[in-house]
């Protein structure tokens, strides 16, 4: 199945370092008033899902005339509109899923975003949140991290400890240790080359990749 690329509604400050990430393969979709960052990119999703309260009936028109499809859910919902828009892309089997525009705006939204993306059914979908200079996803037994040399690494406990972590190419490695969820020891680490590796033997790991 092709990846999806999901515009959410939160910021993405620079539009330009968000092109390059994007791929002519890609499934398009957009939560709700995340539709305008594909907007600003020159971009129309292929379906906008939400209760549409961040985007106005002249903006959905615009989009449904370009070919959109409109996915609309009632204010009052268990789900946010972001989570809605995950659902719909799992349910069509996209892998890998790269969440565009999750970070900033609300803390209490950009919070449960990461905690959506803990959920086995996402990591499995390999889902990722990116705004062109930090992405974050987790880790529940090995992943690889691209970038460059001097780029900023967190690993952040999640839930539980994580148990035999162990990493390549990482300025302070780390060998079999354990990281503990109360304790900020995996953050601000720096890669020392252009790949990094990670992996545990338990437990779950939020990776915070920043590019600098």
């Amino acid at each position: 199945m092709p990846r999806a690329i999901l515009f959410a509604n939160g910021d993405l400050p620079d539009p330009d370092q968000i092109r390059p990430l994007i791929q002519t393969s890609d499934v398009l979709i957009a939560a709700d008033g995340g539709a305008r960052h594909a907007a600003a990119l020159g971009l129309t999703p292929s379906v906008i899902i939400g209760d549409f309260d961040s985007i106005s009936a002249e903006e959905l028109a615009q989009f449904a005339s370009a070919g959109a499809r409109l996915e609309r859910h009632p204010p009052a919902k268990d789900e946010t509109d972001l989570e809605l828009a995950l659902n719909h892309a799992v349910r069509a089997g996209y892998s890998p899923i790269l969440i565009l525009g999750a970070y900033g705006g609300r803390l209490d939204h950009s919070l449960g975003i990461f905690s959506l993306l803990s959920d086995p059914v996402y990591r499995a979908a390999g889902v990722r949140a990116e705004d062109g200079q930090t992405e974050a996803f987790f880790i529940s037994q090995q992943a690889e991290i691209d970038g460059a040399a001097g780029d900023t690494v967190s690993l952040i406990a999640w839930g539980e400890h994580a148990e035999g972590v162990t990493t390549e190419n990482l300025e302070y490695p780390l060998k079999a240790e354990t990281l503990f969820p109360y304790r900020t020891r995996g953050i601000s680490n720096a890669m020392t080359a252009e790949k990094a590796s990670v992996s545990l033997t338990s437990g779950l790991l939020l990776c915070v990749h920043t590019r600098n």
